[in-house]
């Protein structure tokens, strides 16, 4: 049951915008460390590998925090538990900003973690909620474009901002700018409440077991892993790559991000309309074989000019986000209404380990010969096409609530 028909369509728009801007600051605080790696490791004394950790640190935290969130995401009403978290992350994220050595930094970076992982299931439940079946594609399409524009500005706009002002500073401007949107949800919000007493009807760890219990939801959660495994086990050593065995230099990296990013903005909302135009099934079918073709690309680019470099990697990204909108559109109409919040939350903490394990897979997969150079990295791009080959086998046996009158399988 929604509440959508209790939205004019300014407002509907006004709360997408809203959590597109929350996802935003959340996707930036998380991709904004990567460029600070040289300013950080000098500053602190540390090495690559403590600062991998602050890092990694991120997303274990957002796995964990899932699990405990999925314990009560579902007994308080969404605008108070997203407010709430929204508030906390922004002081984490500044807690960021004024961390004077490396183990304070550290810990901040777990509390951000912490609670910007439940914050992206909270929204996520937020528009399945509100927003009716049918228009679900194009409203996870807005939402969605805040990954295109966090890597506008996460990388390129970071470098400019660190290098110009200090590392913190990064982090002090998003949680000013968490300090804003929140006033902004405040206003925007809807209460949604209704679910509430569908919770109360069951205990904490019955509710959990209610959403494991269903067959389809683990489903789900297969389907999920499988999601996010594709592209995590080749993004985290792209930088890496271009540089040692492409020849790119370290001050055009920024430039992969800046046009990956842009063209995003624009295929995000056309994926959008085809997620609802066509079916969100048959429409992540097609990106999830087409986007075998620039994943394995990018693992086998030789000495080659630069916009050969930012094709590859342009089609990549917007293929590996595009796939992300039919994606979460179908794990939202997975989960049972009346446990969707539990779901979702569970959700996030699937995702995440799924990142982890999948970077932790790309890692092992690849070496370095005696002249410095990446070796193997296409197998890595292999093991995140079988696992998106894997989704497109999975995403048939799904069945999605408010598709057609009763829910039907995903397959029809």
């Amino acid at each position: 049951m929604t509440i959508a028909a209790v939205l004019p369509p300014r407002r509907e728009l006004w709360l997408l915008l809203t959590l597109a801007g929350i996802q935003f600051t959340h996707i930036l605080d998380f991709m904004i460390m990567m460029p600070l790696g040289p300013q950080l490791t000098r500053l602190f004394g540390i090495s690559d590998a403590q600062f991998g950790l602050l890092v990694s640190a991120y997303t274990l935290s957002a796995g964990v925090s899932g699990l405990l969130a999925a314990t009560y995401i579902d007994r308080f009403g969404r605008k108070r538990l997203l407010m709430v978290l929204y508030v906390l992350f922004g002081l984490a994220t500044l807690a960021c900003g004024v961390a004077p050595t490396y183990g304070a930094l550290m810990v901040a970076r777990i509390l951000a973690g912490m609670f910007g992982g439940v914050l992206s299931a909270v929204g996520q439940t937020i528009i399945a909620d509100v927003i009716p079946y049918e228009r679900r594609g194009r409203a996870m399409g807005i939402v969605m474009t805040s990954f295109s524009v966090s890597t506008v500005a996460g990388v390129p706009l970071g470098l400019v901002v660190a290098e110009r002002w200090g590392w913190n500073m990064p982090f002090i401007a998003i949680a000013l700018l968490c300090g804003v949107l929140t006033m902004v949800a405040a206003r925007v919000l809807p209460a949604m409440t209704a679910h509430v007493h569908g919770a109360s009807q069951h205990t904490v760890m019955g509710g959990i077991a209610q959403v494991l219990a269903d067959a389809n939801h683990r489903r789900a959660f297969l389907f999920s892993a499988l999601l996010m495994s594709t592209g995590f086990t080749v993004i985290p050593y792209i930088t890496i790559y271009l540089q040692a065995n492409v020849g790119v230099q370290s001050g055009q990296i920024p430039w992969v991000y800046l046009c990956g990013g842009v063209v995003t903005l624009f295929t995000a909302r056309l994926f959008g309309r085809m997620t609802d135009r066509h079916g969100k099934v048959t429409t992540f079918r097609w990106l999830a074989v087409a986007v075998a073709v620039p994943l394995l690309s990018v693992t086998l680019l030789g000495q080659v000019p630069l916009w050969v470099v930012l094709v590859a990697t342009t089609l990549m990204f917007a293929l590996m986000s595009g796939r992300m909108i039919p994606g979460m559109a179908i794990l939202t109409a997975a989960a049972n209404p009346a446990l969707r919040g539990t779901f979702m939350t569970l959700n996030a903490a699937v995702q995440s380990a799924a990142m982890g394990l999948a970077s932790l897979a790309g890692g092992m997969l690849i070496q370095r010969d005696a002249q410095g150079l990446v070796q193997n990295y296409w197998m890595a791009a292999v093991l995140g096409i079988v696992a998106s080959l894997l989704a497109w086998r999975v995403v048939g046996g799904l069945t999605l609530h408010g598709a057609t009158q009763g829910p039907p399988k995903a397959r029809r």
